[in-house]
């Protein structure tokens, strides 16, 4: 793909590099996702991009498309049993307890949610948790089976959320992230600002599809996408709170501080008004200090007449 200079794009939409390594979208929508190819933020918000410079790598590799898709192959229950050596059945009740996180899902023609597992990190199971996948599973297990426990839209979640922080481009997509799984009431006693909630809303990430969503995939999101359990809203509202703390910080006016130049820098400034100095004293006033200055000098012009007077008197006999 080339610009209007005719030279390549520094960066391309996924659907181009898709048809360019000969993937399909969602297949290399599951590699950005997990983390197998680099990509960047798109302008304005907008979708995220793979840089140029990130397909030239992976064409270096002789085996890709395929070694691509074999890192990034997610499959279904049936199969991800056969891999694990254990009957769907066993492997049903072992998802249902948390024990693999589904990385995408589907809605099949019957509008059934089909959880997708990675087969990379089945394989890894097979070797670190070979202890329940065969015999009687303990009875903590066999317990919470018995009452309802079903864990798979939970480990997506947090799976999910997880990826979107990895790529969030700062602290107010890293907020956005954790709100997209919190229910509205719950995320609007959080964030009682609606400037803020709307700001949220902007940065709100998508959580599945790699294209166009349909009307069925959008109805399993409503029910799949809020956190359910007490404890799991509470972890990421205050993930939330905290990513907002920081995005706040951030974006606060640090305090000016007020600098004087020129000839008035240094000069101590009094708290209130300068009386004007006058020869009466500080707290004499003009129409006072006056009278009492011509009082003292006629006082002083009689004492010396008299000492005048005194000084031409006759000698006596």
């Amino acid at each position: 793909m080339q610009n209007r200079a005719g030279t390549p794009a520094a960066d391309v939409t996924l659907r181009t590099a898709a048809r360019e390594l000969g993937l399909r979208p969602i297949e290399l929508n599951l590699a950005v996702q997990t983390g197998r190819v680099h990509t960047v933020p798109g302008a304005s918000g907008g979708p995220r991009r793979i840089p140029r410079a990130e397909l030239e790598r992976l064409r270096e590799h002789p085996d890709v498309p395929e070694s691509l898709l074999e890192r990034a192959r997610a499959v279904g229950a049936a199969e991800a049993a056969a891999l694990l050596g254990i009957s769907p059945h066993r492997f049903s009740r072992l998802a249902r307890l948390g024990l693999f996180s589904p990385v995408t899902f589907y809605v099949n023609r019957y509008r059934s949610v089909v959880w997708l597992y990675l087969a990379d990190e089945l394989r890894e199971f097979a070797v670190a948790g070979a202890e329940v996948l065969t015999g009687r599973l303990p009875h903590g297990m066999r317990e919470e089976l018995a009452a309802g426990a079903d864990h798979r839209a939970r480990c997506w979640r947090q799976r999910r959320v997880r990826e979107l922080v990895g790529q969030a481009a700062g602290p107010w997509e890293r907020a956005a992230a954790h709100a997209a799984v919190l229910p509205d009431a719950v995320l609007a006693e959080a964030v009682p600002d609606a400037s803020e909630r709307e700001r949220l809303l902007a940065h709100r990430p998508r959580l599945a599809g790699a294209g166009g969503i349909s009307d069925a995939v959008c109805e399993a999101l409503n029910r799949l996408a809020p956190a359910q359990a007490e404890e799991e809203i509470q972890a990421h509202r205050a993930l939330l709170g905290a990513e907002l703390h920081t995005a706040r910080t951030g974006e606060r006016p640090k305090p000016r501080r007020h600098t004087t130049t020129g000839p008035e820098r240094g000069r101590r400034h009094r708290a209130g008004p300068v009386r004007p100095h006058t020869p009466g004293g500080a707290d004499a006033t003009p129409s006072r200090a006056a009278p009492a200055a011509e009082a003292g000098a006629s006082r002083r012009r009689w004492s010396l007449r008299r000492r005048r007077r005194g000084s031409e008197a006759p000698p006596t006999a």
